[in-house]
């Protein structure tokens, strides 16, 4: 990759990056700013001290919609999908779905948002130097010194009392166990782990794993060890193909414990953990997936579709050089979208036809 494709891609990448968040605060934007330019608008005529009032208290609520601009798009609303993906997972475990075990598990993916907006704030402001020499994370607010750190503590402290709040108020008898273990664990890495190479990539996985236990806290279902192995490992696909883009793209500078990668390793890394992933579902769904009858044709629908997923993927990040943004990789991918589709409507439907088998009897011929 050459330079000037680097740059190139490197521009494109960070615009799709916040597309998400910026479009949170398209109303702000464009219309409180509106509202104070028509109310306060300088009038023909009007005396120059009005008019200096009028142009300073424009500018304060332009710096006020950048600032909230900034600020919601330092707290990744739009990374909030990892939690609404992970967290609900253990529904597929839980006997009968009712209303409040919904109500819980919906509870707790707002709660685990919120503790990630958290750590991302902070996560930040540690890694506020590093992120300068990254081509996409210099353009973060806080990098690029839009926020300051004050301000972003600030913030951070804000959601932490909003997080507290949630937990306390939230419903009766839920344990949080996996979300006071996700933030110690990322507190920890972002004070040490981040730096050791391998042991960076399992922590960050390993929080995937404590939001799918979350859901399992919320629903009370009894935590699935090959459904949870299989997240741990599909993660770490991810995360890795994340990695290795970074190798390609920006070097080890931005990000120490890269030093301890090569191409080669993550490449059989990824093989590695693909497979890990690939076995530990097949076995999941053949075991201890409650799909009853409807087991066979489950199978049958999500293992091509599955692999092709898989196959997808590692095509994205070894012959398009693409992953540094696993989330964005999947999503803007029509067929692995697809799959992912047909897959989750595949084991809905089977799902429901195991547990209420009554509702589909107009299916039989």
């Amino acid at each position: 990759m050459t330079a000037v494709e680097a740059a190139f891609g490197a521009t494109v990448e960070r615009g799709v990056e916040n597309a998400v968040d910026r479009s949170v605060v398209a109303v702000v934007d464009e219309g409180v700013v509106a509202v104070v330019d028509r109310a306060v608008g300088p009038a023909s005529g009007a005396p120059a001290g009005v008019l200096a009032a009028v142009h300073r208290l424009r500018a304060s609520a332009r710096y006020l919609v950048a600032l909230a601009r900034d600020l919601i798009v330092l707290a990744r609303p739009g990374h909030a999908v990892k939690n609404l993906l992970a967290v609900p997972l253990a529904l597929v475990d839980v006997p009968q779905w009712t209303g409040a075990t919904l109500l819980r598990t919906g509870w707790a993916v707002l709660a685990f948002s919120v503790a990630a907006s958290t750590i991302y704030v902070v996560n930040d402001i540690a890694d506020r130097r590093l992120d300068r020499t990254h081509p996409v994370k210099r353009h973060r607010p806080i990098a690029a010194g839009r926020i300051t750190v004050p301000v972003a503590g600030l913030f951070a402290a804000g959601l932490a009392g909003l997080l507290t709040a949630m937990v306390i108020i939230g419903p009766t008898g839920l344990s949080w166990w996996p979300l006071l273990g996700y933030l110690g664990l990322s507190v920890a890495y972002s004070r040490w782990w981040k730096h050791l190479p391998l042991l960076d990539i399992c922590v960050v996985a390993a929080g995937f794993v404590l939001r799918v236990l979350q859901g399992y806290a919320a629903s009370g279902a009894a935590p699935s060890g090959l459904l949870l192995t299989a997240v741990f490992g599909g993660c770490l696909v991810l995360i890795l193909g994340k990695r290795r883009h970074e190798l390609t793209v920006a070097g080890v500078a931005h990000r120490p414990a890269l030093a301890g990668y090569n191409l080669l390793l993550a490449d059989h890394l990824l093989g590695l953990n693909a497979a890990l992933t690939s076995t530990t579902f097949l076995l999941y769904l053949n075991t201890d997936a409650p799909l009853g009858a409807w087991r066979p044709v489950t199978l049958a629908v999500v293992v091509p579709l599955g692999m092709l997923a898989a196959f997808r993927y590692l095509q994205t990040v070894l012959v398009r050089q693409a992953g540094g943004d696993p989330i964005r990789a999947l999503l803007r991918d029509r067929m692995i979208v697809a799959s992912a589709v047909l897959i989750g409507t595949t084991l809905t439907v089977a799902e429901i036809g195991a547990r209420y088998p009554n509702l589909l009897n107009w299916m039989d011929p």
